[in-house]
């Protein structure tokens, strides 16, 4: 029997708001003010994989790679406006693990939690080293392990600090994130339209000049649209971080209210740019990555440096934000009695021992990436490999259950509704299914997603487990 709001905990019900323990400890503080949830919100879309991973995906599709972030974009918007539905109807730390508990059953709550955990932590990892790599460009005679420790232990006192810190670092880290790709989008419309000095107008030449729009046929499309899909994973933190503000409901549905435009600005804007600034083929996208590319052809002084600060700011902040999102969903579902009762602990409204678990996860990951980088860390990333696509598949079924029940039993808490519902909510989980068929075309994405699915298994018999223990516990207390 699946466990619903009105068989739950108190302390699930309004696990959000008050952030309530198993202990019924001090509650989650609410010390994120609007304006950290709005650049939060913002600066989640820019993050390492566009400013990185788009390369990739430039080189398999070419120009098409614009109708690829297009597509992924829209995807990933339908996501974003079913967990705003949900968040802004019951807001959560836990967000869609929660809301995937009560409308399915416990055990969808724990295996999508601790899946999403498992994924911020090694995400944690591979950040992390990506920001050391960066740095030991600049000082060659440095260890790149010195940067990473360095690394962690800032910002694991950012986030063991009060919420309002980690809200600060990011609102900065996102401004400059804004800063830097509206000067790219600005300098990249003006070369097109052959208004900035030194540069003529391209019109479609490299749109269509180097082999078409599509030069690498349908094939070549569908590898970009699995490199732009993944670049979209992260934004679901923006509705757990709105359960620690003073106005949850507001601040979560303005997030989800203006993804569309953030999505086709940021993204699908700047790829444009790239694909008709410069051919996609050149050899510049290769070696310094598409950004440093266009601003180099563009003559921009010291443009590689530049983009190497905002790569690095980028990796940072994707650092700080994993270790709080991870901290907040493991808090969650400990929580609710889905983890070590012992570390759902809060301080000064933190819940530092979830911070530290996952700080040290991460780092272990880390030094895993060192001692044994083709075999446990290799695994590490493969078990997460396709998770952002498991999550996404959780928030829809989830919506699709607890939409029925809002509209009958509190039509006032559907603050922000899904377009179209439930037509658009069945297209974006076909799209899931879509993404997940072309992972198996591919070897390195199917080893990836073979590896995210046994992961997913193994929790989801966990949670079967425990949830029927917890049936035959609540059958013999009625009797």
């Amino acid at each position: 029997m699946n466990r619903t709001p009105s068989s739950a905990p108190a302390h699930e019900q309004t696990d959000a708001v008050q952030g309530g323990g198993p202990d019924n400890g001090p509650a989650l503080s609410n010390g994120l003010k609007q304006r950290h949830l709005s650049m939060i919100a913002l600066g989640g879309v820019i993050g390492a994989g566009l400013f990185v991973g788009s390369r990739e995906g430039i080189a398999a599709a070419g120009p098409s790679i614009v109708l690829a972030y297009a597509v992924s974009g829209a995807l990933i918007m339908l996501i974003m406006r079913m967990l705003g539905e949900m968040s802004a109807a019951n807001p959560a730390s836990g967000s869609f693990s929660v809301h995937a508990e009560r409308s399915i059953g416990s055990w969808a709550g724990f295996t999508v939690g601790w899946m999403f955990t498992a994924l911020l932590c090694v995400a944690v990892a591979a950040e992390a080293l990506g920001a050391a790599d960066v740095m030991h460009q600049w000082f060659p005679g440095t260890e790149p392990w010195m940067w990473v420790l360095l690394f962690m232990v800032i910002f694991t006192g950012t986030n063991l600090a009060a919420v309002k810190n980690f809200g600060e670092f990011e609102f900065w880290f996102a401004a400059l994130k804004v800063a830097a790709i509206s000067i790219f989008l600005i300098l990249g419309l003006l070369a097109i339209f052959g208004v900035l000095p030194g540069t003529q107008a391209p019109g479609t030449t490299h749109l269509t000049g180097d082999g078409g729009f599509l030069p690498k046929g349908v094939d070549g499309l569908m590898i970009g649209l699995l490199a732009s899909v993944f670049a979209y994973g992260g934004l679901e933190t923006v509705t757990i971080a709105a359960a620690e503000s003073k106005d949850p409901v507001r601040g979560v549905a303005g997030a989800v209210r203006t993804a569309m435009w953030r999505i086709a600005l940021f993204y699908v804007g700047s790829m444009a740019v790239i694909v008709t600034v410069i051919p996609w083929s050149a050899p510049s996208i290769a070696k310094s990555g598409p950004y440093v590319a266009v601003l180099d052809y563009l003559k921009i002084p010291a443009a590689g440096q530049i983009m190497n600060v905002v790569i690095l700011v980028a990796l940072l902040s994707a650092v700080n934000a994993n270790i709080y999102g991870a901290s907040r969903m493991a808090y969650s579902l400990i929580s609710r009695g889905q983890g070590p009762a012992f570390l759902g602990k809060v301080s000064n409204g933190v819940p530092r021992r979830t911070v530290l678990m996952c700080s040290a996860f991460g780092f272990l990951a880390v030094l895993f990436s060192f001692w044994w980088p083709t075999t446990v860390f290799q695994w590490l990333l493969n078990m997460v490999g396709a998770a952002v696509l498991v999550v996404w598949g959780f928030i829809a079924a989830a919506q699709l259950r607890m939409r029925r029940k809002l509209e009958r039993e509190a039509p006032e808490k559907l603050v922000v509704k899904m377009w179209a519902f439930p037509f658009l909510t069945w297209v974006a989980l076909a799209g899931i299914v879509a993404v997940l068929l072309l992972m198996l075309r591919d070897e390195n994405q199917r080893i990836q997603l073979l590896f995210t699915g046994g992961f997913g298994v193994v929790l989801t018999v966990i949670g079967l487990i425990r949830q029927r223990a917890l049936d035959k516990g609540a059958e013999q207390a009625a009797k």
